[in-house]
């Protein structure tokens, strides 16, 4: 694995690509933001297991992560999607009702907003 601080780099780049304060990304991969702080910093080394659920929460390849090489973030997954769905179940009943009613709302705005041909 490549040394410690050109991990912790990538991770800041990976955070700020995703566009995240550190608090909401440590808050993603569940730790402390002085955790992850000090993982930026690289005063803390990031093991496997952190560099693992950096790679499945965010989407980000992991070899990327580890070595620099291939691209930032994995080919294939709606990530978006994946945040959505994971955030609504956490939702109440309700909550998920009117999630719902606004994502329709928002689909016939955007229907009316379409120029015509």
């Amino acid at each position: 694995m490549e040394n410690d601080a050109k991990i912790s780099q990538r991770i800041v780049e990976v955070r700020k690509a995703l566009g995240l304060t550190q608090q909401e990304f440590a808050e993603g991969i569940k730790v402390s933001k002085s955790h992850a702080g000090a993982m930026e910093l690289s005063t803390r080394k990031v093991p496997d297991r952190i560099l693992k659920i950096i790679s499945y929460t965010y989407g980000v390849n992991e070899n990327w992560l580890k070595t620099g090489k291939g691209d930032m973030f994995e080919k294939g997954r709606d990530y978006k999607l994946e945040e959505v769905i994971s955030n609504f179940k956490k939702l109440d009943e309700h909550l998920q009702d009117y999630v719902l009613k606004q994502i329709r709302l928002a689909l016939e705005y955007q229907e009316i907003q379409k120029p015509k041909k």
